[in-house]
């Protein structure tokens, strides 16, 4: 990084930064200059100074400036901006057709009053004063602004140093900071995780002294961090840097029930919770998507449940089944979207199925993809190779994975769903008189269960006969043999789980 050139008595100013303006899109050069032209200060503020001075693309672009909400609406006028919040923010409209430049947002210099409810301030002030809006940013780091007309950067609270050396610390008291919005200290964690830099003691020790604050957060907001958290290089370190500030209890608290739960060393260096970081980690270095790397995590989070002695091991029989409920708890408590939720949960449930060589068939592979659906098939492969890394195994790919990638790739060209079968329900209207109804739904779901079983049996002719067959069958006897991958999931996982509070005499 430039060395600093000189000094104010409040301010560094770098007479030639590090900024590269080429990176700065042409909108935001426009909306800046706009607004000095009509006499007053613009600076770009926050993660985008933080980004470009790093060489990263910002996502996003924020302008600070001494006019006020009117002052901004009236530079550009109010058919191309909108006001409605109390923060005094004027989204700019630029039709640049870019996410991250359609709207910039531009805000007043402002100071703020007590955040009683560690989310918000309970007022906000106008300032001319620069200095007052960046005293109440979160990190040094994001409490730089940069003048694009005068080519000069403003760091009052050496944000510069704490880039060049690779530190997150707060601007001022970070108690303060964290007790007027306790996000922040996720946002620590995030950032840290993100930038790979490390977090100052002192800001340390205040996150695990406010830990508790997070409880105030709503679940939507610790969402959206997580999730930013899970897609950086390295979530695993992030996470295990929450539960030593005492974080992780009001994030994912049922993880630290794998805390000194060992496994058996045969099988597993780690205990559970370490090898479900672990699984997370390298799903990570392999940039696998969201769902895959919440379940690498999720996979045995419901082993210490599970656990029982036996001999001079465990068993965690069930596991998988006990960690598909716990896991769909934690993604509703934390407002994931039913999509999302319902494929990590089914990755957990059915995380086994490429570890026991006994039931791998080529018809166990295609019901397998039924139950899955064809587009995760791979990712529950995924996770099997993370689980397996997670281990401590030095293999990602052993002989047999390889197999049985071979096997889904085969199993992807036979029938897997009731729209491959040679005959419709159409069809068997046609040639049968049945009249449309759930009968004929229970009927097509009973003959993919005999294309599954055999691929050869998808010809017209054999469906044929065997519709004939089935439909002698009364309407509780189709539905019986007619109910889909998830109805068969379902009533067999409630009866797993009735099974194990018998046999552990839990009720």
């Amino acid at each position: 990084m430039q060395q600093l050139l000189y000094y104010t008595d409040k301010t560094k100013i770098m007479t030639k930064p590090q900024m590269d303006k080429s990176i700065i899109p042409e909108k935001v050069l426009d909306v800046t200059m706009a607004i000095e032209s009509a006499g007053y200060e613009a600076y770009l503020v926050g993660g985008c100074v933080r980004d470009t001075l790093l060489g990263k693309i910002p996502k996003d672009w924020d302008i600070t400036t001494n006019a006020k909400p009117e002052q901004i609406q009236a530079i550009f006028g109010k058919d191309e901006t909108f006001y409605e919040n109390n923060f005094g923010t004027v989204g700019v409209k630029t039709d640049s057709g870019n996410p991250a430049t359609e709207i910039l947002e531009v805000t007043p210099y402002r100071t703020e009053g007590a955040y009683t409810d560690s989310r918000r301030p309970d007022s906000v002030e106008f300032s001319d004063s620069l200095h007052d809006d960046l005293k109440r940013r979160d990190f040094t780091i994001n409490a730089i602004a940069y003048r694009v007309i005068t080519d000069e950067l403003v760091d009052d609270f050496t944000g510069l140093d704490d880039l060049e050396a690779g530190v997150l610390k707060t601007v001022g008291d970070a108690n303060t900071r964290f007790g007027e919005d306790a996000l922040r200290m996720m946002r620590a964690l995030r950032l840290s995780a993100q930038l790979e830099f490390a977090i100052d003691g002192e800001t340390m020790l205040a996150i695990a002294s406010n830990s508790a604050l997070l409880e105030r957060v709503s679940k939507e907001r610790i969402h959206d961090e997580l999730n930013k958290i899970m897609m950086s290089d390295t979530p695993a370190t992030a996470l295990g840097l929450s539960e030593q500030l005492q974080l992780l209890q009001y994030i994912i608290p049922e993880l630290r029930e794998g805390i000194g739960c060992k496994q058996g060393k045969k099988a597993h260096k780690y205990d559970v919770y370490e090898h479900n970081l672990r699984a997370l980690q390298h799903a990570a270095d392999k940039g696998l998507t969201l769902e895959e790397r919440l379940a690498s995590l999720f996979h045995d989070i419901g082993k210490p449940r599970s656990r029982r002695t036996k001999g001079n091991g465990y068993t965690f029989y069930g596991h998988e089944v006990i960690g598909a409920r716990m896991t769909k708890e934690i993604m509703q408590r934390l407002k994931y979207s039913k999509d999302i939720t319902e494929q990590v949960v089914s990755l957990v449930r059915w995380h086994m199925f490429f570890s026991d060589p006994d039931i791998i068939t080529l018809s166990a592979v295609r019901r397998m993809i039924t139950n899955v659906g064809e587009g995760n098939i791979q990712k529950l492969l995924n996770i099997r190779m993370c689980d397996r890394i997670g281990s401590g195994r030095p293999k990602e790919q052993p002989f047999r994975f390889r197999k049985y990638q071979a096997m889904v790739d085969e199993a992807l060209r036979d029938p897997i769903s009731v729209g491959m079968l040679k005959i419709d329900g159409g069809y068997i209207m046609q040639t049968f008189g049945e009249k449309p109804g759930p009968r004929i739904g229970w009927l097509l779901h009973a003959l993919l269960e005999d294309v599954l079983d055999d691929a050869s049996n998808n010809t017209q002719e054999y469906l044929t006969k065997r519709a004939e067959e089935l439909l002698k069958l009364n309407d509780a006897e189709l539905r019986e043999l007619g109910k889909n991958g998830a109805e068969k999931q379902r009533e067999a996982d409630e009866a797993e789980v009735a099974k194990l509070r018998e046999k552990h005499h839990v009720s």
